[in-house]
């Protein structure tokens, strides 16, 4: 991992996974109405967790995407 990024896991169901593909894998929607908030985890195991409890039983099939967050944007 470099120094200056940290990486972020987010579980995402398939109709978020559609909407990610189609922006090139460059960006994550818009929330959803009962999605108030962006929700990434700091471990891999903790979203694989999230993605087979929640979004499997929602929609049928959970994902987890990996991101990098430049530090000096979390720090803000």
């Amino acid at each position: 991992m470099n120094d200056e990024t940290i990486t972020l896991w987010r579980p995402v169901g398939p109709a978020e996974l559609r909407l990610i593909d189609e922006s090139g894998m460059q960006a994550f929607p818009p929330r959803l109405p009962e999605q108030p908030i962006f929700y990434p985890v700091t471990t891999e195991a903790y979203a694989v967790k999230i993605a087979r409890d929640w979004n499997v039983p929602a929609s049928g099939s959970g994902f987890v995407t990996r991101f990098r967050v430049r530090r000096d944007y979390l720090s803000r």
